[in-house]
């Protein structure tokens, strides 16, 4: 195993067995005296391994496994079968050794206390793994300083916002210096600067204690912002691993052009080009849908045949390519 391998994974299932409810009152109390159940494949034969100081966005549909995978990496839940090996650790044994060393944050759930202020929470979490006073001190400082929470510190958590909750639940995490952080949904519910902060943050921490991430989320902006490698999986199974540039040069097969003209275009002008995405300001600015293979073919004709004042080029967003994995 390569001596940067931090988390190993191989073959690992989880299934889960589901009762099946009978229709109707007869339904019901049939299923008094007999239940019938059927397996659920949560997680399905992954195998992935992660080294350490890396950024990994790990994503999926609703219902794919994201976030049954990282309790099992997390050692919240037992694989069904397969092996798991987290810095040489069993998770599911969940050695106080192994558990110093990982931070869960979940975007749903709250490791905050309610009716308390952020800072008693990361004291409590100060005594729980045994976190001398200057390394607290020391750590604490650093966290609120790159979060910008110092003026939050002392007021009930109750009255915050969702964002700088948020931003608190990290700092939480992190307050023992974790080696492996692992993040489900994050900025959910987050407004637009909420989620900068966020990912900006997470960049800083790892950048600066080279701390392993790995993020899920449904929002593609994380993970083509924060991450350079991507795991998908769909309905249990592992679909693609590698690079996020590497995806979007495999599966983009367009490209966007935006161009804006010093003169008027007619739409019957334009449209032999590429498809035609919107129109506006009376043909004056046109964006068009063209093949990635003859984008520059295009570009070159667009030029010569009419007076344009600026032109943008994009690629497909990351998220139109990921549905159509998960499509396929």
């Amino acid at each position: 195993m390569n001596n940067d391998v931090i988390i190993n994974v191989k073959n690992l299932s989880r299934y889960f067995r589901q009762f099946k409810k009978a229709e109707g009152m007869k339904g019901s109390i049939k299923n008094i005296f007999k239940r019938d159940y059927y397996l659920v494949k949560s997680v399905d034969k992954i195998s992935f391994s992660v080294n350490k100081g890396e950024l990994v966005g790990f994503i999926g549909p609703n219902g794919a496994g994201k976030t049954t995978t990282l309790k099992m990496l997390s050692g919240v839940l037992h694989p069904t079968s397969g092996e798991v090996s987290v810095m040489g650790y069993y998770p599911a044994d969940r050695k106080k050794e192994y558990l110093k060393q990982i931070g869960f944050v979940m975007g749903q759930k709250s490791q905050l206390l309610w009716e308390l202020p952020p800072i008693d929470t990361f004291k409590l979490n100060k005594g729980i793994y045994g976190i001398s006073n200057k390394d607290f001190t020391k750590t604490l400082d650093e966290l609120v300083s790159i979060v910008k929470i110092e003026d939050i510190l002392n007021v009930p958590v109750r009255r915050l916002s969702l964002g700088q909750r948020m931003k608190c639940e990290l700092v939480a995490s992190l307050i023992h210096r974790p080696k492996i952080l692992y993040l489900d949904e994050p900025t959910i519910g987050l407004d637009i600067i909420s989620q900068k902060g966020i990912r900006n943050f997470i960049k800083k921490i790892n950048k600066n204690e080279q701390t392993t991430v790995i993020l899920t989320s449904h929002y593609m902006e994380d993970v083509q912002e924060i991450c350079e490698r991507l795991i998908v999986i769909n309905n249990g199974k592992l679909v693609y691993d590698g690079k996020v540039n590497d995806l979007i040069k495999k599966h983009a097969q367009y490209k966007y052009i935006k161009c804006i003209f010093n003169v008027s275009v007619g739409r019957s002008e334009i449209e032999k080009y590429g498809e035609i995405l919107s129109y506006e300001s009376e043909g004056s600015v046109v964006s068009l849908k063209v093949d990635r293979n003859e984008n520059t073919r295009i570009l070159n004709e667009l030029f010569k045949s009419f007076d344009i004042a600026d032109v943008d080029i994009s690629e497909m967003k990351l998220e139109e390519i990921v549905e159509k994995i998960y499509m396929n």
